[in-house]
């Protein structure tokens, strides 16, 4: 079994940043609801929390999506095994999302998206990994940038193992 190497963003810092974030999206969107669109199963503790710093009229719904498998490097195949929902026509959407790593899931899901003819579309991100973008998509909101490793906890995992820690953390090879 794969162990944690180190804390990357401690639990202290991780809830600094979102509240920021929830800040920054309130100002946006100020007069607007928002739909906050969860990719599952990684971003529901960042949305759940961030949805909490958000001081706007908001609604919440989930996609499944899955590039990863049980491997630790996206396969670049994306399937949607949960849809939407509701409707995004006419609405102003947030996809919320816990790592950009190659761009690809995300690229393929924010196209699909916009297909849908809302009103506006935006992501935000926990984590985004630069060094690994193979696609690049219009990221609105980022967290933190993180170097090329394997993280997990605040909700991302491996193995479905880890999501409950409280902070992110290198999970060693």
């Amino acid at each position: 079994m794969s162990s944690i190497s180190q804390i990357l963003v401690d639990e202290a810092t991780l809830k600094a940043r979102v509240k920021e974030l929830g800040a920054a999206i309130t100002k946006d969107y100020a007069g607007k609801s928002l739909l906050l669109v969860g990719v599952l199963k990684g971003a529901v503790i960042f949305l759940s929390e961030l949805a909490q710093r958000i001081d706007l009229p908001a609604t919440f719904d989930f996609m499944a999506v899955s590039s990863y498998g049980s491997a630790t490097e996206s396969s670049g195949v994306v399937r949607i095994l949960k849809d939407l929902d509701e409707s995004l026509e006419g609405r102003h959407v947030l996809v919320v999302e816990d790592i950009i790593d190659t761009g690809l899931t995300l690229d393929y899901l924010y196209r699909h998206l916009a297909s849908r003819k809302p009103a506006s579309l935006a992501i935000c991100t926990l984590l985004d990994k630069p060094s690994r973008r193979q696609v690049e998509v219009p990221v609105k909101y980022v967290g933190f940038q993180i170097p090329d490793y394997f993280v997990v906890g605040y909700g991302l995992d491996f193995n479905e193992m880890y999501r409950n820690l409280p902070y992110i953390a290198v999970l060693e090879p």
